[in-house]
């Protein structure tokens, strides 16, 4: 079939309408039969080649052409041949010199100006390669086939670009491919050896004897709870997998009831969390977000960074007036993020998340917990540190205090973030300069809203008046939540099918409940309690000045809550022992106090579960979790070097150190 080539026969399945595959290369040729489904394209099909045979990946297009049968070819004339002319000299060259084996993929293929046409991939069976799918109309089908290329005669090949010619059917003795089983399916189970490190985590936790005035109930979660964040951390299994599994040992040993293992599905944040993601959808499915971010980058977007503080700026205004960080992240934020993303052709999956999503989600986050550090009204648990706080040192810091201290610490926060996060975490996009033509261009391709873009956001605006608003009239964030996804559901701008399928949002409501129910009976059972009394009694202890005595209770209080997910629990547990000894080592009652309520906030930043909006912005799933927790560790670095040092002289100039 090709002259001075190599040739080989085979019989690979094709349903209706499909060619049976066939390629060549370097002069050689597979020829194959359709077979099944409803006839293959006939023909002799004349191919490019690429690569010369003797390349460890090859791809050849196939184009039909019409060939008469020969007597004397073993073939029937509805054979489909490809005969390859090499795409350049070098190819001719390298004919092969001994018997190849190789794999043939199955694939899809496309049609061009009324031709059926075909891509194959070839390797040699050390490198599967699968074939790629070209336009929408399948051709052949996903077998799996081996052949044997086998030696020709030594007749030259034909030039770049000349047809090849049949030859008699005894220049090349064909050879018979056999269909080979195709390879086992990957493995769908866990990673073994996090899974591994994650079981001997708990288990050496588990055998050391619990510390008097442990309770053993406590020690036994501690491991649980240590054994799930190592497997958070390691993943060998989705999150939400791992929680669960988590969730499933404290109730197996006996360390919690079942009632008590899922208490916290019952909570409102998780709920509040999964609720963002639906309203996420709804604003990017209505292109409402492409339009809110067309006209962001019209206004900030010739570069990145201007981009991110138009948005750090805008979601610290909103601050004080929606208590809810979650709420302010998943249901306002992430949508228009999201959309940013989307609109600049970063997406997750497919390499492009470096492109402008991962640095935007890491600031985005990073800059959410200083805002909420900034204003008594940013985060829902601030209210519970002023209220412990009066307890312990008589005074209740009012909202003005509050906003006054965090003014100027916050403010450099706010600019020293973003610009920090550009350095050591970079976009790959970095400016823009036609963007904000392009995006008033894209602007004006959308034309007016449409309804469900008008409902949408006017759902939006009413749900975000509740959150402003709702606790003058009883009505909670997670029901102002529920209240606009009902409208959205009821006017078809989002379907139950749709929520359904956000599995993120599923995923993230399972792991952070499950970490929010073994934090609070950890605290229950009283192993915070114990942390708490043994820190201040061997902070006291030391007979150090109370500067680097708050310092060190400071240090303490802020990298403890790894093991909180909740700024709430956190505050519950430890605020009033580490105020108390704070204030018994000479610590200025009222500076020791908004310390401790600003870096509450603060701490959020470490990790993906900390604080309300580290699910909902972690969970997009543009930053892996190893670069979310290396990130987080360092901003709170910079955190409390902005806070305790230029925070300690703007509170001295308020008179706040005495």
């Amino acid at each position: 079939m090709a002259q001075g080539g190599a040739v080989a026969m085979m019989e690979a399945f094709c349903p209706a309408g499909g060619l049976a595959g066939v390629a060549g290369l370097g002069g050689s040729a597979l020829v194959t039969r359709p077979r099944g489904g409803g006839g293959g394209v006939g023909g002799m099909a004349a191919a490019r080649a690429c690569y010369p045979l003797t390349s460890s990946v090859s791809r050849c297009r196939l184009s039909p052409r019409r060939t008469t049968s020969s007597s004397s070819s073993p073939l029937p004339a509805s054979a489909s041949v490809a005969a390859l002319t090499p795409s350049s000299p070098s190819a001719s060259r390298k004919a092969a010199s001994a018997s190849h084996e190789w794999l043939l993929f199955g694939c899809a293929g496309e049609r061009n100006a009324g031709s059926a046409f075909r891509r194959f991939a070839l390797s040699p069976l050390s490198h599967r390669v699968h074939g790629r799918k070209y336009g929408g109309i399948a051709l052949g089908g996903g077998g799996l086939v081996r052949a044997s290329i086998a030696d020709a005669t030594s007749a030259p090949t034909p030039g770049a670009g000349e047809p090849t010619k049949p030859t008699p059917a005894t220049s090349a003795a064909p050879v018979v491919a056999t269909p080979t089983t195709a390879p086992p399916p990957p493995w769908q189970g866990a990673s073994m050896k996090p899974l591994i490190a994650s079981i001997l985590t708990g288990v050496i936790v588990w055998m050391i004897p619990a510390p008097a005035g442990v309770a053993r109930n406590a020690w036994q979660l501690l491991a649980i709870f240590l054994a799930t964040i190592v497997g958070i951390i390691t993943q060998p299994l989705p999150l939400g997998a791992v929680a669960l599994m988590g969730l499933g040992a404290s109730v197996l040993t006996r360390t919690l009831s079942f009632a008590a293992a899922f208490s916290a599905f019952g909570d409102p944040i998780p709920w509040l969390i999964a609720l963002a993601f639906f309203f996420a959808r709804g604003f990017i499915k209505t292109g409402l977000g492409n339009r809110v971010a067309y006209k962001f980058v019209s206004m900030f977007g010739k570069t990145t960074l201007g981009l991110s503080y138009s948005l750090v700026f805008s979601e610290a205004f909103l601050a004080p007036a929606i208590p809810s960080v979650s709420a302010r992240a998943g249901g306002i934020f992430l949508p228009l993020v999201k959309a940013l993303c989307l609109a600049s052709g970063s997406r997750v999956g497919d390499g492009t998340e470096r492109k402008l999503g991962a640095y935007l989600m890491l600031t985005c986050f990073q800059t959410s917990v200083i805002s909420s550090a900034m204003f008594l009204t940013g985060m829902a648990a601030n209210p519970l540190s002023v209220n412990l706080a009066a307890g312990a040192i008589g005074h209740a810091i009012s909202w003005t205090e509050w906003a006054m201290a965090g003014l100027v610490p916050g403010l450099i926060g706010l600019l020293v973030i973003p610009s920090f996060l550009y350095v050591i975490y970079p976009p790959e996009i970095k400016a823009s300069p036609d963007a904000p033509r392009l995006a008033q261009e894209n602007l004006k391709k959308m034309g007016p809203m449409t309804r469900e873009e008008k409902i949408m956001a006017a759902t939006l605006v009413c749900t975000v008046g509740l959150w402003i608003f709702g606790s003058s009239i009883k009505v909670d964030a997670v029901t102002a939540a529920i209240a606009g996804l009902s409208v959205l559901l009821v006017t078809g701008v989002v379907t139950w099918k749709e929520c359904l399928g956000e599995g993120v949002a599923w995923d993230t409501l399972t792991w952070f409940a499950a970490l929010i129910a073994m934090a609070n009976y950890l605290n229950k059972y009283g192993l915070i309690a114990w942390f708490s009394q043994s820190v201040v009694k061997v902070v006291g202890g030391l007979g150090l000045p109370w500067q680097p005595a708050f310092g060190i209770l400071v240090l303490l209080y802020f990298y403890s809550h790894y093991f909180f997910a909740s700024g709430a629990a956190h505050i519950g547990a430890m605020f009033t022992a580490f105020l108390s000894v704070a204030t018994a080592l000479g610590t200025p009652p009222l500076f020791g106090a908004l310390v401790l309520c600003f870096v509450s906030n603060l701490m959020g930043g470490l990790t993906h579960y900390g604080i309300g909006s580290a699910p909902v912005f972690y969970g997009a799933g543009y930053v892996p979790l190893s670069k979310w927790w290396t990130y987080g560790f360092i901003c709170s670095v910079l955190n409390l070097v902005i806070w305790l040092g230029a925070g300690s002289i703007w509170w001295n100039v308020l008179g706040l150190i005495r």
